[in-house]
């Protein structure tokens, strides 16, 4: 009896009913783009590249002067985006293997680029950047060669995803110049490595990023930047839910700043 008196305040609570699982729908990717030549250059040296697919988006900025610039960026964009068709398995998200397909495909463009550039005059000394995202699953793998960027805004905050190849972002990295001075140093679009030259052959030194929903991602030419600062990028990108709409202002803004570069501008956003 005194057992039965006291199982029935100090018995085992109830199980908790089992935890319902909820089925997300898939990640969706949506892109927009727009590339215009400028108020102070003559013609459009930049390219860029999307996938009808989605499966990778790139930009490129040529150099070189009269044709040989729009000639770098356009063989950088549709050797890669063709190599990457080719080597690429976008249903397997093997890390290593993406990074090693992507380095190939950059280092191929590289080759042919500088082969061009020695033996025909017209095109002596072009090179280009490049820059790219390439999507796999929900993650983006990405890489740039030169002053071309990937941004990412994840919340209320943006980031450069890739490195600038400038001498004034190697003067930044040692220490010899402030953030400050580097935004108006006369060396800030002279490239070190670039595609065209024997610095890319290294490769992009690609790297895999999970994305989220809600992130927005912009590659652009530096066109943007010369005439965006990060704080209008971000006001845009978070404005802004059409990535068209999104890539349309942030390259009104970037011309209205003053940008005296080709301008183009690729939103790619994640929902």
């Amino acid at each position: 009896m005194v057992l039965s008196f006291f199982s029935r305040f100090f018995r085992s609570p109830p199980s908790p009913p089992p935890a319902e699982t909820v089925d997300l729908p898939p990640k969706q990717v949506r892109w927009g783009s727009v590339s215009i030549t400028g108020n102070f250059r003559e013609n459009n040296e930049d390219r860029f590249c999307i996938d009808p697919a989605g499966r990778f988006f790139l930009v490129a900025d040529g150099m070189g002067g009269q044709s040989a610039g729009e000639k770098a960026s356009a063989m950088a964009v549709e050797l890669i985006s063709n190599k990457l068709s080719q080597l690429v398995d976008f249903t397997q998200d093997d890390e290593k293997q993406v990074c090693e397909n992507i380095d190939k495909a950059v280092v191929h463009a590289n080759g042919e680029i500088m082969a061009l550039s020695s033996v025909n005059p017209d095109y002596h000394n072009m090179g280009t950047t490049i820059t790219m995202l390439v999507h796999i699953g929900d993650s983006f793998y990405v890489a740039g060669i030169g002053d071309s960027r990937v941004y990412q805004l994840r919340g209320i905050t943006l980031q450069q995803l890739t490195t600038d190849h400038s001498i004034t972002q190697a003067l930044l990295e040692a220490g010899t110049i402030t953030k400050e001075e580097a935004a108006k140093h006369r060396y800030r679009n002279v490239l070190w490595r670039y595609l065209g030259s024997k610095e890319a052959n290294a490769g992009a030194k690609a790297f895999k990023l999970a994305f989220e929903r809600g992130d927005k991602y912009i590659l652009c030419s530096d066109g943007v930047c010369d005439g965006a600062s990060d704080e209008t990028i971000t006001s845009v990108l978070q404005s802004q839910p059409d990535p068209q709409a999104a890539a349309a202002a942030i390259v009104d803004a970037a011309h209205a700043g003053g940008s005296k570069d080709n301008i183009t501008c690729v939103a790619v956003f994640v929902e």
